[in-house]
């Protein structure tokens, strides 16, 4: 008994361990299961995102697949145009994808009207997180019906009798950034950069316009430091989130800056029309319009709407409007030639009179500044792209249909550069401007540096005015050479084209006999 009692023992005690070694090959089991699933989750994933993407895009050029879920994400932090000209001259429509957000880049004249022209499929979007930066209720994603009622009564503050009166407020701004352009140049001796010193008097020049004096002076030079942040975080491709840190969330910040002296303005400039004084900024002009029995608009704007209205100008003329004017002291300083002319133009009109100020009537009678200022925008737009959301799905071609929800982007560069309507595209030649039955006046279909449709810049006007002024005032005052650097003709692709941080002029006052 005690032998089977102790042959039991090593039985008995056996079983605890055999069982104590099943445990981890269970839990080994359940593991290698999870494991294996979420493997096959991931990969099944990975096939639909590039299933979807390969049937969204179709027969259009692009990349066969698209890398896993961030996409083009990694080439868009640093865009360039070679980039950009590669896929343009991949075919008239072309597909990338970045963050999922599928996007069909248009760079034909005829497509990119299309979008234009086509309000009914998309929308402007500018970029993923517009409407985060620029809010949604603004007036510039208005479509339809709404949109064409908003921007008839904005239509006021761009009458030639306004803008008779902003060509007082541009001059004379003009006139004290260049004399302190000059001064530092005097002082250091040394090629003085243009980029961000032409964008800060043309932010300056267009707060006074929009806002006369009712925005204090430290109000007006923060929103001048603080918007160069919404630029950036306006790039056609950025972050998504607005986490902190992100270019997305310093813009958001920058907004609501902005945002609250804008409001101000407004509140003051409806006190002092209330009082009876005379329009002297855009601000003026729209609440004097709203109060004229005549007017058949809406009548009531609350000081936030107007704010909003104003900062989406200042977008426009702080981005694009800054871009133009510095290609345009660039362009004039490559070409001597041309610089001459313009200043033998600007001796003949003036008179001698370098010190009278300039009104409409005197810019007019500028010909060839005015081409030189169209000619500087063809070759170098300031807005290469502008982007779209197709609402539904958009039957673009005869075998294309863009999926509803993705970004559509209308392209202006090839536009601008087709040889058939612009011999020699490359070339900046004014000339070509002075013909009116030459090809460039004869297509002016092609001429898409304002965009085209219901969404067409309704500053333009006001937009080359200001070029127009800023350069003949420059030419009269002083003259400058381009020094040439490594970043002088390179290109940033942030909002707009603006010129790399490298362009350097130097300036000399312009003494008159």
């Amino acid at each position: 008994m005690d032998r089977l009692t102790s042959a039991k023992i090593p039985a008995s005690t056996a079983n605890p361990s055999l069982y104590s070694f099943a445990v981890p090959s269970v839990a080994y089991g359940k593991s290698a299961t999870w494991f294996y699933t979420t493997i096959a989750i991931v990969i099944a994933l990975l096939v639909l995102e590039q299933s979807i993407y390969r049937y969204k895009k179709r027969h259009l050029p692009s990349d066969k697949w698209t890398i896993p879920l961030i996409g083009k994400f990694a080439d868009s932090m640093s865009p360039s145009m070679e980039s950009y000209k590669k896929q343009w001259n991949s075919g008239a429509l072309s597909a990338v994808s970045v963050f999922n957000i599928f996007i069909v880049m248009a760079s034909s004249n005829e497509y990119a009207r299309k979008i234009l022209n086509s309000p009914s499929y998309a929308e402007p979007a500018l970029v993923h997180s517009g409407k985060q930066i620029l809010l949604s209720e603004n007036w510039v994603f208005l479509t339809g019906k709404d949109h064409v009622e908003y921007r008839r009564g904005l239509n006021a503050l761009f009458t030639r009798k306004a803008l008779g009166i902003y060509v007082a407020i541009q001059e004379t701004i003009t006139r004290k950034h260049l004399k302190n352009w000059l001064a530092e140049a005097a002082k250091t001796g040394a090629a003085q950069p243009i980029m961000m010193t032409a964008r800060a008097m043309n932010m300056d020049t267009s707060l006074r316009v929009f806002c006369g004096n009712h925005l204090p002076e430290h109000a007006a030079r923060e929103i001048n430091e603080k918007y160069w942040a919404i630029t950036q975080a306006l790039e056609l491709v950025n972050f998504p989130l607005a986490l902190p840190g992100t270019k997305v969330y310093k813009a958001i910040q920058a907004r609501k800056v902005a945002l609250r002296w804008l409001e101000l303005a407004a509140h003051n400039s409806k006190i002092a029309m209330a009082n009876g004084a005379e329009p002297e900024c855009m601000l003026d002009e729209w609440v004097q319009s709203l109060a004229d029995p005549t007017y058949k608009g809406r009548k009531e704007f609350s000081d936030l709407e107007m704010a909003m209205v104003v900062f989406s100008f200042l977008f426009a003329s702080q981005d694009a409007m800054s871009s133009g004017l510095i290609y345009g002291f660039q362009h004039l300083a490559d070409h001597p030639e041309v610089m001459a002319k313009v200043k033998e133009e600007q001796e003949r009109v003036r008179q001698g009179d370098y010190e009278r100020p300039l009104s409409l009537e005197t810019l007019a009678q500028m010909p060839y500044l005015q081409a030189v200022v169209k000619e500087s925008m063809r070759v170098q737009p300031p807005v290469l792209m502008v982007p779209y959301k197709a609402t539904k799905a958009f039957p673009i071609t005869d075998d294309y249909t863009v999926p509803a929800n993705s970004m559509v982007i209308p392209s202006f560069y090839n536009s601008l550069h087709d040889s058939s309507v612009y011999p020699d595209p490359e070339s900046f030649t004014p000339e070509r401007w002075l013909d009116p039955q030459g090809p460039a006046n004869s297509n002016p279909k092609n001429y898409l540096v304002f965009g085209s449709g219901p969404h067409r810049c309704i500053g333009l006007e006001y937009a080359t005015m200001n070029m127009t002024l800023v350069l003949a005032t420059a030419c009269a005052m002083m003259n400058w050479e381009h020094e040439v650097t490594p970043l002088s003709n390179t290109v940033e692709i942030i909002a707009t084209c603006f010129p790399k941080d490298g362009c350097r002029l130097k300036l000399t006052p312009r003494a008159h006999s």
